[in-house]
């Protein structure tokens, strides 16, 4: 990764910073194509790259070519199956994004990989979702021959695709399969939950507790049941189960707690400050529901997150600060924007930003309309001060197709 002060490391990081000054600095499409060939995501299963690098392509008039021969080139030696579907994903997933920002050409790369590339599942579930029969035309033939029924099942995530109903007009497969996924995905009658649930409900929480020891099948059911109640038995539970962790039951307790409420505070400063196995829940309960007292640990917590470049572990100090409005915490806010490797970590910063120094906000809130991430897009439509840049900015949004639709709404409510 390139540092942050480099065109190149903003790039990487998704800035809208660089989406902004791209188009006057030389060599900038370069820096987007190496970005699309070495996936520079920390986290891809959650942060958002696709729709940024296929905007900059478009703004500054990049050919695809680059993008088809990087799908094409041969693996490294050696290199796992998932090692080399991550390779090709983010490409994939930007061909896609133009085709949506009304690039057409980047639908055959898509085709050829489809019929051609070792993971030709991917590029054919992106043609599906596209939504316009004519880019996938002829394709059904290959589709009924490859996928088995498992697979043609998980091609149709929407069973009135028109793409998948015109594959289905010429292929009895496909059309076996849409109509089982059509008949399956009827909602069903609700029923059966409440009666167990009224059972667990006459139960006394030291009974609930001898049920969620036992580590069964009932155990999870009585932890939710306890946290329902905000039960102290619950803590009690924590600090047996969660030193323990991962197990199933472990992460039962912690998603009750995370509803427990502000009656967890004290345990949860202990648990905190003592550094044992329930110091990450102890900080995850502070974050939501912490007070002013909280402030110092949260600051210290953030200050050595960053430090680490622990950009996960920034984001419960980040949120709980933000939600404080610690004004004391806005010069490690702007470190975490600038810095993090981790996209998804912005919107969090983002608001926290705009809750202790909006007037510092501003700028940042300006960069975040062009942002990879649509969090961050999402806060900037409602908070950006409206100059003439922004208006137009906020016009492409709201009338970009390829953009989401709350971010478009949202950019739609400022203009009017």
């Amino acid at each position: 990764m390139q540092s942050a002060g480099t065109l190149h490391g903003q790039l990487q990081r998704g800035l809208g910073r660089a989406a902004r000054r791209a188009a006057d600095k030389p060599g900038a499409g370069e820096y987007v194509y190496d970005c699309i060939r070495r996936d520079p995501r920390w986290d891809p299963q959650c942060e958002s790259r696709g729709l940024y690098y296929a905007r900059l392509m478009v703004d500054l008039e990049l050919p695809v070519g680059p993008v088809a021969e990087h799908l094409f080139a041969p693996a490294d030696h050696g290199l796992s199956v998932a090692d080399d579907e991550r390779r090709i994903q983010l490409a994939l997933d930007v061909l896609t994004e133009l085709v949506r920002l009304s690039r057409r050409e980047a639908a055959a790369p898509l085709r050829r990989y489809a019929e051609e590339g070792d993971h030709w599942f991917d590029a054919l579930y992106a043609l599906a979702e596209l939504g316009d029969p004519a880019l996938a035309a002829g394709m059904d033939a290959l589709v009924a021959a490859r996928c088995d029924e498992a697979t043609l099942v998980s091609l149709i995530s929407d069973p009135h695709n028109p793409v998948i109903e015109s594959w289905a007009a010429r292929q009895p497969r496909i059309a076996a399969a849409l109509t089982r996924v059509r008949e399956t995905g009827r909602p069903r009658r609700p029923g059966g939950g409440t009666g167990d649930r009224g059972d667990r409900g006459e139960r006394t929480e030291a009974e609930l507790l001898d049920m969620a020891r036992r580590r069964d099948d009932g155990a999870v059911a009585a932890i939710f049941e306890l946290g329902r109640r905000r039960a102290p038995e619950l803590l009690d539970l924590a600090e047996e189960i969660l030193p323990q962790r991962p197990n199933r039951w472990g992460g039962a307790v912690c998603r009750a707690l995370r509803q427990y409420g502000p009656e967890a505070l004290p345990r949860a400063r202990s648990w905190a400050t003592t550094r044992g196995g329930c110091a990450d829940m102890g900080l995850s309960i502070l974050a939501r529901y912490g007070t002013h007292q909280d402030i110092p640990l949260l600051m210290t917590e953030l200050r050595d997150a960053l430090e680490h470049r622990d950009w996960r572990g920034s984001a419960g100090p980040i949120e709980g600060l933000g939600r404080l409005r610690a004004g004391e915490a806005v010069p490690l806010l702007k470190t975490a924007w600038t810095e993090s490797t981790y996209s998804f970590l912005r919107p969090r910063v983002l608001t926290a930003l705009t809750r202790t120094a909006p007037h510092t906000a501003e700028s940042y809130t300006v960069e975040g309309l062009w942002d990879c991430e649509e969090g961050v897009r999402q806060v900037a439509s409602q908070t950006a001060p409206l100059t003439s840049e922004t208006r137009i900015r906020l016009q492409r949004l709201h009338h970009d197709d390829a953009e989401e639709p709350g971010v478009r709404a949202t950019a739609a409510g400022r203009l009017m």
